[in-house]
């Protein structure tokens, strides 16, 4: 069984660490964090391995995990190579969605196989974590040595691992921000509308909830383009009209936001082929704020 040296035990590192002790995959060695404390409660978390005070306490092992930092990735993995704990055939990998394996490449000049392994998953509580890991998404990229044997490892945990593009990881990274993150502060968006016409918060939400999961549910069983309902899908140029001239009176910002995400919805109306091309390009115009 392949040894395995976690970096920065978050709630990353222990989840992924103890699934892997668990299913055998890996034989857990020495854990090191910013605090030796957080790293006792990461091997008693994980139900293995050695807690270490520094770098040079650990010991050379076969696969290594950092889950650090994006802005330590590079100074860690440099660390690695001056302490000479890396042999040739070894493997370091992160799991920052940010960056790519490129920022190992201390550890790379240094003989190591380097990767990025990313779950899109919201690590809130490791505990959790453990129990909602099967099923996860994976993006991946780096050397194929590494992924030889990352991926089994990834997948013998439950993981569905993808390819990505490493050139274009903070653009992968910020489709994730969008898709999570931004849905959050869209529907605050709407919370807002929906207060200006008169709703309390409480109610608004209550109200939206039933749409919001149906329109969820409609993408992911149809497709964007079929999901889109409402007036840019019906080509309605007054509605779109009337709605940018109060939201601009009202609240630039949510006006804003509205031209941004309809000049997408104009694309999905294409797609969708119901709405007049006509009536399409006249809603382009003034969302674009073309007299």
């Amino acid at each position: 069984m392949r040894s395995l040296n976690v970096i920065g035990a978050g709630r990353v590192g222990r989840t992924l660490a103890r699934l892997w002790n668990q299913a055998h995959v890996f034989a857990v060695q020495d854990i090191l964090t910013v605090h030796s404390a957080t790293a006792a409660g990461a091997v008693e978390f994980i139900g293995a391995g050695r807690a270490v005070r520094a770098i040079d306490e650990m010991r050379p092992a076969d696969i290594w995990i950092l889950t650090l930092p994006a802005s330590r990735l590079a100074e860690c993995a440099q660390q690695l190579a001056v302490a000479r704990l890396l042999g040739d055939g070894a493997i370091v990998f992160h799991c920052s969605g940010s960056q790519s394996s490129a920022e190992l490449k201390p550890a790379a000049d240094a003989g190591a196989c380097t990767a990025s392994v990313h779950p899109l998953k919201s690590f809130t509580d490791a505990a959790l974590a453990v129990q909602t890991f099967p099923g996860t998404w994976c993006g991946a990229e780096g050397d194929a040595a590494a992924l030889g044997v990352l991926k089994p490892a990834f997948e013998a945990i439950g993981a569905r691992v993808f390819s990505i593009d490493g050139d274009s990881k903070m653009i992968y990274h910020a489709a994730s921000v969008i898709v999570c993150n931004y849905l959050a502060a869209l529907l605050e968006a709407g919370v807002r509308c929906y207060e200006k016409s008169g709703l309390t918060q409480e109610t608004a939400m209550q109200a939206m909830e039933p749409l919001v999961r149906e329109t969820l549910d409609n993408v992911f069983r149809v497709g964007t383009a079929e999901a889109l309902t409402g007036p840019i899908a019906r080509g309605d140029h007054a509605v779109v009209a009337r709605q940018l001239e109060a939201l601009a009176a009202w609240d630039p910002q949510i006006a804003e936001i509205y031209r941004q995400l309809g000049a997408i919805a104009i694309d999905l109306a294409r797609a969708q082929g119901r709405a007049g091309a006509e009536a399409l390009s006249a809603i382009q115009r003034t969302l674009a704020g073309d007299k």
